[in-house]
């Protein structure tokens, strides 16, 4: 009987079946000795985050809220327009899984009202990275693009002069560097916190009053979510008109909420009432906050 060729690569390609059958090991089916760093070992995703989905923003401000925060509602006489007022205006967004946005806009007779709310739903695409670390880092980069202002009380370089006396002579080249820093500073119109004294400045006002009041600065918020803070920024625009703008941004898992209050009185003499701004702002963000722990 005649012998069949033998054909090296099919023999190559039954013993390349048989070795994944037996998962590369051993032929009593025991496992190989590969390491965890060895190609082929799986790595465990990082920890997704707790919300999949995002509210529907423009429902989510009840009508007396609006009446309070936007109190030209009221004085809108046709029944069709001031229903459209209360509805407000969804924000251009190309994904609303992710993003998501409502706007108000209302004039009065005193004032012009702007309120906005917006949800972002963050997700790390690096399997090493959950959706909530990286929720904080879109977060912490808000927080330093607020530029908020040091508490008061904490001790700065400027206030103590022990670190002056610890350079020793070199001190003085220092201090140099910290006030150019401050002329540079100077020339941006930073619209926070003491910056409403330049604002008093340019409408010949030297009174204080758009000073914003102590407790009141730009800072960090308690009980908010899993963190929060808030900013309150007072321009001046045109000739001279008073307007604020109080923004609270607070991240809950992995969803970062925003809610911004402006506020433009029609009369150049009126100052926009910080606390009161603040305090429905905040009101605001703690009913968004409760909403997505329901």
């Amino acid at each position: 009987m005649q012998r069949k060729a033998y054909v090296p690569g099919v023999a190559a390609l039954i013993a390349a079946l048989l070795a994944g059958c037996t998962g590369g090991g051993a032929l009593g089916g025991e496992p190989d000795d590969s390491k965890p760093g060895d190609t082929g070992s799986s790595t465990a995703a990082a920890e997704p985050g707790k919300y999949r989905t995002l509210p529907e923003p423009c429902g989510q401000v009840d009508r007396g809220t609006l009446d309070s925060m936007l109190p030209g509602i009221k004085e809108v006489q046709d029944e069709e327009q001031r229903e459209k007022a209360y509805e407000g205006a969804p924000t251009v967004t190309y994904d609303t899984d992710r993003r998501v946005g409502c706007r108000w806009k209302v004039e009065s007779s005193g004032a012009t009202h702007h309120l906005l709310v917006d949800f972002e739903r963050v997700v790390s695409y690096d399997n090493g990275v959950s959706d909530d670390t990286r929720a904080a880092e879109v977060y912490a980069s808000k927080v330093q693009k607020a530029d908020l202002p040091e508490p008061s009380g904490t001790p700065t370089a400027d206030d103590g002069e022990s670190e002056g006396e610890g350079e020793g002579a070199g001190a003085e080249p220092s201090d140099g560097a910290d006030k150019g820093t401050d002329a540079d500073e100077s020339g941006k119109g930073d619209s926070k916190g003491d910056a409403s004294d330049s604002a008093s400045g340019d409408s010949g006002d030297s009174s204080g009053e758009a000073v914003t009041p102590p407790g009141l600065e730009p800072r960090i918020l308690d009980d908010l979510g899993d963190e929060a803070f808030l900013d309150d920024a007072l321009t001046t625009s045109g000739s001279a008109t008073r307007h604020r703008t109080v923004t609270v941004v607070f991240r809950t898992s992995n969803v970062i909420v925003t809610v911004e209050y402006d506020e433009q009185p029609g009369r150049l003499t009126d100052i926009p009432d910080s606390k009161e701004m603040q305090d429905m702002a905040q009101e605001l963000a703690g009913g968004l906050a409760d909403g997505f722990d329901e």
